[in-house]
């Protein structure tokens, strides 16, 4: 059994006025270390202050990490202030912009965002391409151009209306930016959100190797395997405006502060990525805007986020709209369905906690 080198930090940056301590914190960010992970980042901000726990192995103050899709609420922002500018509906039809790609069919700029298109996960496919270590270091580093992965989802029946997660539809949403625009989806959100908020750290695009400092990722591909160093890309998976951004935690947090503080939207435009339809398998109230998720808390109220996952990481950006903001990175991922839903409980109660 691998032994894992344990280190743990708590950093009040300033004084905070918030009813979580560092001590609330770090029990709950240690409760997820001891699940099996090898490193967990927290950083817990408010108007008032801010607060930072790390725990486990060579994890920075503020590393540089994978956002996966994260990435789909930077894109879901571009296309709104599209709208906003009136170069586009959310009634506009994709085949308009893109024709022939989704053959024909009829899906909407909003069922793209809302994940209402019907459009085949092509993630579930090309993952199997990656499924052990062997496969994983042979395959990342074949490359697929946007219209292999849709023409991948294009291959299966579609389904219907209701919500259905695809990162298909981020996919296509990035190819729209660019017919929409003539600039790739990339540079849009330079221009747009990483530039005019400052966030130097912030990557668009593939990035085969994070930069330092950074944190090793650890796939346990199957039930008591190996931990497998899967810091590097793949870029069937790492590479298009569905999941590829990388970013650290204080400039995920500056994002959500412009974010809830409608500095990035119109009105207009917050109140349709706010405007929700009910998700599969979630709790009661939840629910799904335009790239971004609405989730209860036990005390009242809720909390909007976009997680992303990948091979060896998860990352939990979340904030109220009172201004607070939390964004938990977890450096150990696995193919454990039992494990990772494990996991998601218990990452799932550090926000609830952290929020209550």
């Amino acid at each position: 059994m691998r032994t894992l080198a344990v280190a743990a930090a708590v950093t009040l940056l300033v004084a905070t006025g918030a009813t979580t301590t560092p001590s609330d914190l770090r029990r709950d960010v240690e409760a997820l270390r001891t699940s099996g992970v090898t490193g967990v980042l927290a950083r817990l901000e408010s108007r008032t202050g801010a607060q930072v726990v790390r725990s486990g192995r060579d994890v920075a103050h503020d590393p540089n990490f994978r956002i996966g899709s994260t990435t789909k609420t930077f894109t879901a922002v571009v296309v709104l202030q599209l709208v906003g500018e009136g170069r586009l509906t959310l009634d506009d039809q994709v085949d308009t912009w893109l024709p022939g790609a989704v053959a024909s069919r009829r899906i909407s700029v909003r069922q793209l965002l809302q994940h209402t298109s019907g459009l085949y996960d092509y993630s579930s496919d090309l993952i199997w391409n990656y499924a052990t270590p062997e496969s994983y270091r042979r395959e990342r580093d074949r490359p697929y151009a946007p219209e292999q992965l849709v023409a991948i989802a294009m291959g299966h029946p579609q389904g219907g209306t209701t919500w259905s997660y695809s990162n298909t539809n981020y996919v296509l949403a990035g190819m729209l930016i660019e017919a929409v625009t003539g600039r790739s989806w990339e540079r849009e959100v330079d221009a747009r959100i990483t530039g005019p908020l400052g966030l130097r750290r912030t990557r668009t695009g593939f990035l085969r190797d994070l930069p330092a400092p950074h944190a090793t990722n650890y796939m346990q591909f199957t039930r008591g395997g190996p931990l497998v160093d899967t810091t590097i890309a793949i870029r069937g998976l790492d590479s298009g405006a569905d999941g590829s951004m990388t970013s650290t935690a204080s400039d995920l947090n500056r994002f959500l502060a412009a974010l809830a503080g409608g500095r990035l939207l119109r009105p207009a435009q917050q109140a349709q990525m706010r405007t929700l339809v009910a998700t599969a398998d979630s709790p009661a109230g939840s629910g799904y805007g335009l790239g971004i998720f609405w989730i209860p808390l036990s005390c009242g109220g809720g909390y909007w986020r976009h997680g992303g996952t990948g091979f060896g990481y998860q990352v939990e950006p979340a904030f109220t709209d009172d201004g607070r903001r939390l964004t938990v990175s977890i450096f150990t991922n696995t193919g454990d369905p039992e494990l990772a839903a494990t996991r998601q409980d218990l990452l799932n109660d550090l926000v609830d906690n952290a929020f209550c």
